[in-house]
């Protein structure tokens, strides 16, 4: 026997011990089967790379990921309009920010100009789905057609801006995105036919999905879907299959690349890593996200303006990464609902502490005080916890599954 095949006997014994009923473990090829009875109680036991690098890779993220899409689901049957509302605007804010979290977080490209590519997506489908007015264009499209248009025209936009802004990196690369997001709100506002013109704005797009008109309420059996609630869950399908074929990108060869690029380019260019097209695909993939974010967005708020899509909106998708978590696609859903529902909960405060009003007249009204918590927020993760909040519940997970020796 050879030192090859005996190496091979010796790692086939060990795995028997250890599993207990381990039969004809390959190692090489990474399959083999253990038992179900060993398996129980031991959820982070892998018996092959597949296994590991699963979507849902336990059976706990496997339960949990099912009741919360069935609460999700059944979430605006259940609550006020307005909540509802609220909780459309994060799922938006959550497929913008899974989209700049695949170029800031996984490619480490920092961008200021998310906003240019959700106005581009925005009046895309204006353009196509919306209808005709006296002075701008529509078409009148069903959505089927408009919402892959508002990925692919910000995507090839985007594939065009690359290549420049492959060239620079690190604050240039910001001020360079901060250029594009002030030109391509000067061209809004010259573009009349698109956008409608600085301070008038335009009509979005139709809500006719498949020949179905989503604005008229619909009685399924006992269940009454509103217009709200038929964008919500349009929404909500679009978040889910977004966010895993996200998650399903970055666990192969390309999230390998950009996280090389993203640590060290130098590095990942010696080892073989294209990084012109890897930045490239990094800034297609997050403008086709924000271009569908765009459509949605206009959709929900009923009347866009070329003044929307400005400096403040980009930061809001940057705080939804940094407090949820650079670099994960749970912690872009945590921020999301943190950026959109803090607001809410601000102006609450208002009945409490009368120096916090909702409009002008106090010591500081709701936006000015959201704005301070941002920023604070924004400052205080980046320094003590950059993996945000997911990073905050990674770290009491692993106290209590640790207890009592977490030291």
């Amino acid at each position: 026997m050879n030192q090859s095949s005996r190496g091979q006997s010796q790692l086939s014994a060990v795995a028997h011990r250890l599993t207990g009923s381990a039969q004809e473990y390959d190692f090489a090829g990474g399959t083999g089967r253990v038992s179900r009875a060993v398996r129980r109680g031991r959820p982070s036991l892998y018996t092959s790379y597949t296994a590991d690098q699963a979507l849902l890779n336990t059976p706990v993220k496997r339960f949990w990921f099912v009741v919360l899409l069935v609460i999700a689901v059944a979430a605006p049957f259940l609550i006020a309009a307005d909540l509802t509302y609220l909780l459309t605007m994060a799922v938006v804010y959550a497929i913008g920010g899974i989209g700049l979290n695949l170029l800031t977080g996984y490619a480490g490209q920092v961008s200021l100009g998310h906003a240019f590519f959700l106005g581009l997506g925005a009046y895309t489908a204006a353009v196509l789905g919306g209808a005709p007015g006296n002075t701008t264009w529509g078409l009148g499209l069903d959505l089927a057609i408009v919402l892959p248009a508002a990925a692919v025209i910000p995507g090839v936009i985007g594939l065009i801006v690359a290549p420049l802004a492959t060239r620079v990196r690190g604050l240039y690369l910001a001020v360079l995105t901060l250029g594009l997001l002030i030109l391509g709100e000067h061209l809004f506002k010259i573009m009349t036919p698109i956008t409608g013109g600085q301070g008038v704005g335009r009509g979005v797009a139709q809500r006719t999905l498949f020949g179905a008109d989503l604005s008229a309420t619909y009685a399924i059996g006992p269940v009454i879907v509103t217009p709200a609630a038929s964008l919500y869950l349009l929404c909500l399908v679009l978040l889910v299959a977004l966010g895993f074929a996200a998650r399903n990108l970055m666990r192969g060869r390309y999230g390998r690349a950009f996280a090389a690029v993203r640590d060290r380019d130098i590095a990942a260019e010696v080892m073989g890593v294209n990084l012109l097209r890897t930045k490239t695909l990094a800034f297609a993939l997050s403008s086709a996200y924000a271009g569908v974010a765009g459509a949605l967005f206009s959709m929900l708020i009923g009347r866009i303006a070329p003044e929307q899509w400005n400096l403040f909106l980009s930061i809001d998708f940057l705080a939804v990464i940094v407090i949820g978590g650079i670099a994960t696609i749970s912690g872009t859903l945590i921020g999301a609902c943190f950026v959109v529902l803090v607001p809410r909960l601000l102006e609450e405060l208002t009945t409490v502490i009368p120096w916090i009003t909702v409009s002008s007249g106090g010591v500081l009204n709701v936006f000015q005080l959201q704005t301070i918590v941002f920023g604070v927020l924004i400052i205080l993760f980046i320094t003590l916890e950059p993996r945000g909040l997911f990073g905050l519940w990674v770290r009491v997970r692993n106290y209590f599954k640790a207890w009592p020796f977490s030291y």
